[in-house]
């Protein structure tokens, strides 16, 4: 290669070192990319983080295929509870189990086989639990707590009616008590009396 052929490529060369040199020298810094999850990935607010939503642990037995303990979220029904335990088995009695009624943590539900007028843990008017159906006139505030849907708070209530208004004559009653609806006494109804 003749020397000035080379001389040239080595000025060429030299430039194009240099103006590269000055365009990334000169380069405006760009930001990283802001973080962006992917449609799949949930990102929880710092507030909900370790918190658990509320469930209610329901003992199943009697005629339904998996007895047992079921977890359920917090404002399920009977008829949750059944399915969870793997629902009704042929031969149960459904009609004896009020399956619109709440469930509340810490409850048995016992579910009839047909022909079984006891109804274990299932009383006659309908209703399913444990220590059911709770006296309106005797019970205090803890027995009332047991109850499906009454809180403390309700509970205290009842009980300070039942005292300044002497003893519940009928369970329509109970709607005298600030924070008693019909629908939550369709709810209680299953699961109370009114004893004499």
């Amino acid at each position: 290669m003749p020397v000035s052929r080379r001389g040239a490529l080595l000025v060429l060369g030299g430039a194009l070192a240099v103006v590269t040199g000055f365009a990334l020298w000169n380069r405006p810094e760009v930001p990283p990319p802001e973080f962006r999850p992917s449609p799949e990935v949930v990102v929880a607010p710092v507030s909900a983080v370790g918190t658990a939503p509320a469930t209610a642990t329901v003992h199943v037995s009697g005629a339904v295929a998996a007895p047992g303990l079921v977890v359920l979220p917090e404002g399920s029904r009977v008829a949750d509870a059944i399915a969870g335990a793997g629902g009704a088995l042929p031969g149960s009695e459904l009609r004896l189990v009020n399956l619109a009624a709440p469930v509340a943590d810490g409850m048995h539900l016992d579910i009839p086989w047909a022909g079984d007028r006891s109804g274990a843990g299932v009383p006659p008017s309908g209703g399913a639990g444990s220590g059911y159906p709770v006296d309106l006139n005797r019970a205090d505030h803890e027995a009332l707590t047991r109850i499906p849907g009454v809180g403390e708070v309700l509970a205290l209530r009842i009980v300070a009616h039942r005292e300044a208004h002497g003893p519940f004559l009928t369970m329509e009653d109970l709607l005298d008590v600030p924070g008693v609806g019909e629908g939550r006494l369709a709810g209680m109804r299953d699961y109370v009396e009114v004893g004499r």
